[in-house]
């Protein structure tokens, strides 16, 4: 049993990893648990002009373990191995392609993050991994 569980930083979010981590019992086998979070990309333009590769690179893989650090804090203290990912994109077309790539199966994931007013009952990103998703996807409120 695979697992993909994306994450934003929100309290949302995290409230899918505590969700996770109370229901493990659920699950036949212990499951591999995939912990994922993706930066949407800034728009290069300009950017690149002042800013090399190197340094937006480094810029997107310290807001990645930032935004990672709670959920990781909480899996690591239930004992619960994970592996992180931080990519860099649209999240809900990076989230539908991980969870192929890796043969999840399985995403849990809150019901909105950071999207603001975007989606008042469903987060817009959450509405496209719904269609995108090639595996169920458990949604905590």
């Amino acid at each position: 049993m695979k697992i993909l569980l994306p994450v934003d930083g929100s309290a949302c979010a995290l409230r899918a990893v505590d969700h996770l981590i109370t229901h493990l019992g659920w699950f036949r086998e212990v499951p591999e648990i995939h912990l994922l979070h993706v930066h949407a990309p800034i728009p290069i333009g300009r950017v690149q002009a002042h800013v090399g590769k190197e340094t937006l690179h480094a810029y997107y893989l310290e807001e990645g373990q930032e935004q990672l650090a709670a959920a990781q804090k909480k899996l690591d203290a239930a004992g619960r191995f994970h592996t992180t990912h931080i990519h860099v994109g649209l999240p809900a077309e990076v989230i539908g392609r991980m969870a192929g790539e890796l043969a999840c199966d399985l995403i849990v994931m809150g019901s909105h993050g950071w999207g603001g007013v975007a989606g008042l009952i469903m987060g817009s990103v959450t509405s496209r991994v719904l269609h995108l998703a090639p595996c169920p996807v458990l949604l905590v409120k």
